[in-house]
């Protein structure tokens, strides 16, 4: 599901980001967004500088799939 307050419609993107006062460099939390919503949730993450990369679910589970 979208991670957009009040959406239930299915996820898209992958928002992947960090708070580098809280986390190592490494570290990725993630958000999921559906196309409607990907734009609003990767420009607050952006203008807090904690976005880090967007990526599509298939792609952020393919990736997941390969490192197990």
């Amino acid at each position: 599901m979208c991670s957009a307050k009040g959406c239930r419609t299915p996820a898209v993107w992958v928002l992947a980001w960090n708070n580098p006062k809280l986390h190592t460099p490494e570290r990725r939390k993630t958000w999921l967004a559906c196309d409607e919503h990907r734009e609003h949730l990767s420009s607050f993450l952006g203008v807090r500088g904690f976005l880090k990369e967007v990526v599509t679910l298939a792609e952020w589970e393919g990736r997941s799939a390969s490192d197990g």
